[in-house]
C-alpha cells in the first residue's frame, strides 16, 4: 500500500500565499504611516520569494522592493537628527516609489499564478 503526500499548498498556485498577503500589505502599510512596520512583509516578501519561488521575475521584483524600501530605512538609520518614525522621515517621493516597486511584485505574482 503506498501513501501519496498531501502538497501544502494547491499545485496551482506558483507562488506561496504569503508572498502574495505581504505583496499587498506593504502599500497598504506605508500609505497608512506604518513604514517601521512595513519591514516585516518586505522581509516575508523578500525571503519567501528567493527560497520558495522557481519564476525570475517574482524573485526579481522582491528585490526590488527590499531594495526600495532598504533605501529610507538606511537614511533614516544613519542620519543624527531624524525624525522619530521612518513614516515621517521619509520623503513622498521615496514612498511612492516602495508603493511602485510593490504594484511590481503584485503584477508580477498575480501573472505567475496564472502560468
Amino acid at each position: 500500500m503506498t501513501t501519496t503526500p498531501i502538497p501544502l499548498t494547491p499545485a496551482s498556485r506558483a507562488t506561496p500565499l504569503a508572498v502574495t498577503i505581504a505583496s499587498w500589505a506593504v502599500p497598504v502599510m506605508i500609505v497608512g504611516q506604518f513604514a517601521m512596520l512595513a519591514s516585516v512583509p518586505v522581509a516575508v516578501a523578500l525571503v519567501g520569494a528567493l527560497v520558495r519561488v522557481r519564476d525570475r521575475a517574482v524573485r526579481a521584483a522582491a528585490v526590488l522592493l527590499a531594495a526600495t524600501y532598504a533605501i529610507p530605512l538606511t537614511i533614516w538609520l544613519a542620519r543624527p537628527d531624524g525624525a522619530p518614525s521612518l513614516s515621517k522621515d521619509m520623503h513622498p517621493g521615496l514612498a511612492a516609489l516602495i508603493v511602485a516597486a510593490s504594484a511590481v511584485l503584485i503584477v508580477t505574482v498575480h501573472r505567475s499564478g496564472r502560468r
